[in-house]
Parts: C-alpha cells; structure tokens; sequence
C-alpha cells in the first residue's frame, strides 16, 4: 500500500505557533522512529520551508529521508516563497507530479 503524507504549512494546528511547532516536530520525530514510513512526503505552500536549512525539523527530514522517504517540494511554492538556493532536503517538483503522487496512492494524510 502506497501512502503519502501532505504537510501545507509550517506547524501543525490552528492557534498556539508554539504548540503547533511541538506538535509538528514531535509528528515528524516519532514517525522517523516508526517502523512503518509514507512512501513520500509531499510539501506545498508555507511546508516548503521545513525543507530550508536550519529548519527546525531538518534531521527527523534528513532521517526519513536516507530511509527512503520521497520528499518532494513544490516548485510554484519554493519560487512563490524565493527559497530556492535554501532547500536542502528532498527534491523540488511540480504540480503534474504532485497530482501524479497523489493520483497513484492508495491512501493520501494529511494530518
């Protein structure tokens, strides 16, 4: 079973930024840890930025992907956001691939 997971923004939630923040380090830290991985993990609109170094996240992103979890950015939102010579995680895409990504899996989360 093909499942993909899709993060849009930069923490999780609607309120607290800091809550939202631990919320979204500690998903993607325990799903690094987690012996059953997504097949890839799709970033777009301001979750393009965790793919920037320094980000918070970056070694739980760093770890999933050497697992061979596919990281794929959005080239419209990386363009959008100008932070193109910063990503240095996973791989930047468009939105036929997106869609594609999408299309073909059998389940689609996004928490």
């Amino acid at each position: 079973m093909k499942s993909i997971i899709v993060i849009n923004k930069e923490r999780f939630g609607v309120g607290d930024e800091d809550l939202g923040d631990t919320l979204l380090s500690s998903f993607l830290r325990k799903l690094w840890a987690s012996e059953k991985k997504p097949d890839a993990i799709l970033f777009y609109h301001a979750g393009v930025k965790l793919l920037k170094d320094g980000s918070p996240v970056r070694d739980a992103l760093e770890a999933l992907e050497k697992a061979g979890v596919d990281l794929i950015a959005c080239g419209t939102c990386v363009g959008y956001y100008d932070i193109k010579k910063s990503i240095k995680l996973g791989r930047i895409s468009d939105m036929a691939t997106i869609i594609s990504t999408i299309m073909n899996a059998d389940k689609v989360i996004t928490p």
